[in-house]
């Protein structure tokens, strides 16, 4: 599978912070709340691919909205419902698999 650019984890953290305006403090909170996954270096620092900078952004956003980081993170696990049923019925459909 060939990855974008945009889903290399390469950016820094501070670097992000400059991206997206956040303090590192509440970059770190987002991963914290489980709305962030930053991949780690074998030194431990923290590296944060394109879409993820797109991703605090929208977090962000949503957080200046009123919204609580767990209804974001409910927000997430129902868009991730709907792909997998997608994928699975594509999957079955593929292979012709009926339930």
């Amino acid at each position: 599978m060939a990855f974008s650019y945009k889903d290399k984890k390469v950016i820094g953290i501070g670097i992000v912070s400059e991206l997206t305006g956040l303090s590192e403090r509440k970059i770190r909170y987002y991963e914290e709340r489980k709305l962030i996954f930053p991949d780690r270096s074998k030194g431990g620092t923290r590296k944060y691919s394109f879409d993820d900078v797109e991703r605090l952004v929208d977090i962000a956003n949503k957080m200046e909205d009123g919204m609580q980081t767990f209804e974001i993170r409910r927000e997430e696990m129902k868009k991730t419902d709907v792909r997998d049923k997608m994928l699975r019925g594509q999957l079955n459909a593929a292979f012709k698999i009926r339930k």
